[in-house]
């Protein structure tokens, strides 16, 4: 039987730049592989991860596909949680260097296959995109930091609207409705951080669904902007970890604090405010009813007015994403030609010999 997939983003375009969740894709003191790869735009990092991904998902592992922010369709990692395996884009912006050289990580250089002399004969050509990129991408960052402050100057606003003292209720029927016959332990539970979202060059992607679908109990946490989600899903995911649960986070693309999902795999639960949880769940939480409407009409105008400014700000930032990606093309044009895919093919080969060896 094929094995199942689940997609997520460990990095993501925020309102505080590139925000990394790499070292989540997997705990490296428990892993039995970790490989690198390093290499420029073009040397088939992506492809081969997704090569690798599927040659496993067809002999029966469940593999996890961590996407790019910055170009949906590309792979800048794999997970193969069965074998505690995973391969990872080592590049900029999400350097990855050794923790446990030998012992559990290893590098895997595709700049070896490259033609220098080839490349060399672009040099300018090569600077001058390289450059650019970062100008399209700190421009972006400006435009998604000045979409938080008015998504911070909304939040404000519905916070004087909203009963804290519901709202700790609801947290605490939920966590004995969630956790009601597990104790607290010695054993502390783990985090692990991750994005289900992202904003991308192509705009809004969301592999939400994948990270869902087979779970028993969904509840779809339901409110505007500013009525206490993530205060929610907060004291719902540290609880379980109280009682030595290990949970899933999944944060916000535009501001990393804030949390779209939980999931807690082996209560085969999860608490989400995205499409995917509103489609088909075991229950619908409601947290706008527990909104004051006379405060809340005092602000209803500006709040409206802030959402269009929203909108608009972060469309022009991917719009700047965009820009980067075209740029990013046209580094990978250079690449391109200069690279022997015969050896990268000869690597993906390699590779799948070293993760058989963990098969036993």
């Amino acid at each position: 039987m094929k094995g199942k997939e689940r997609r997520m983003f460990p990095g993501g375009n925020t309102s505080k730049g590139f925000f990394s969740y790499f070292d989540y894709i997997i705990n490296r003191k428990d892993a039995n592989k970790f490989i690198i790869l390093k290499g420029g735009p073009g040397t088939g990092k992506s492809s081969m991860m997704r090569k690798i991904g599927v040659y496993m998902q067809e002999k029966g592992y469940d593999v996890e596909y961590h996407h790019c922010a910055s170009d949906r369709e590309s792979i800048d990692s794999i997970m193969i949680p069965k074998l505690k395996i995973a391969l990872v884009d080592g590049t900029a912006p999400h350097v990855t260097d050794p923790k446990y050289p030998g012992a559990v990580d290893m590098i895997i250089n595709l700049g070896e296959y490259w033609d220098s002399k080839g490349l060399e004969k672009n040099r300018e050509e090569i600077v001058k995109v390289i450059e650019r990129n970062s100008k399209y991408y700190k421009s972006a960052y400006k435009y998604f930091g000045a979409a938080r402050l008015i998504q911070e100057d909304t939040l404000w606003k519905m916070e004087e609207t909203l009963d804290f003292g519901r709202l700790n209720l609801i947290a605490n029927n939920l966590i004995n409705e969630i956790l009601k016959d597990s104790p607290v332990t010695e054993k502390i539970g783990k985090e692990r951080h991750l994005f289900g979202s992202a904003y991308t060059p192509t705009g809004w992607a969301d592999h939400t669904d994948t990270l869902l679908r087979d779970l028993k109990r969904t509840y779809y946490i339901k409110g505007e902007i500013g009525t206490g989600k993530t205060t929610l899903m907060k004291k719902v995911y540290q609880e379980a970890t109280q009682r030595g649960f290990n949970v899933e986070v999944f944060h916000t693309p535009l501001i990393p604090e804030k949390i779209e999902t939980i999931i807690i795999n082996d209560l085969s639960v999860a608490l989400s405010i995205m499409d995917a949880a509103e489609k088909n769940n075991f229950k619908t939480v409601e947290l706008d009813k527990y909104i004051n409407k006379e405060i809340y009409d005092n602000y209803k105008d500006s709040i409206k007015e802030n959402k269009k400014i929203f909108e608009n700000l972060i469309s022009v930032a991917i719009e700047k994403l965009a820009g980067a990606k075209n740029n990013h093309d046209l580094m990978e044009a250079q690449y391109i030609p200069n690279m022997d895919y015969s050896q990268i093919n000869r690597v993906i080969d390699r590779v799948i010999k070293i993760v058989s060896e963990y098969e036993k």
